[in-house]
């Protein structure tokens, strides 16, 4: 479950000075947390979903609805779904 490159907030703070450790402190995570979701090789946990939307007023949905959208749109490039079949409905 991998993250979109520089996902969002915490590359944002990242490039306004705010440091992954200075995030990390405020979300209360280990600092590799954020080093992680800044490269884009974790993605984002209800845990940090919830203590994100805490820090930046948002809401732990709008963190995991971005990495749905990021993790579905990811999958439709990768899976070849030509060989599977709708079910019908029944014609009765």
């Amino acid at each position: 479950m991998n993250a979109p490159r520089g996902f969002s907030v915490p590359a944002q703070s990242a490039r306004d000075g705010l440091s992954p450790i200075k995030l990390a402190r405020m979300l209360n995570v280990p600092r590799t947390r954020i080093e992680r979701l800044v490269a884009g090789s974790t993605g984002v946990s209800p845990d940090t979903a919830s203590r994100l939307a805490k820090v930046i007023k948002t809401t732990p949905e709008l963190w995991l609805n971005m990495q749905t959208s990021f993790e579905l749109a990811r999958a439709a490039d990768e899976i070849d779904l030509t060989a599977i079949q709708p079910i019908e409905a029944d014609a009765a």
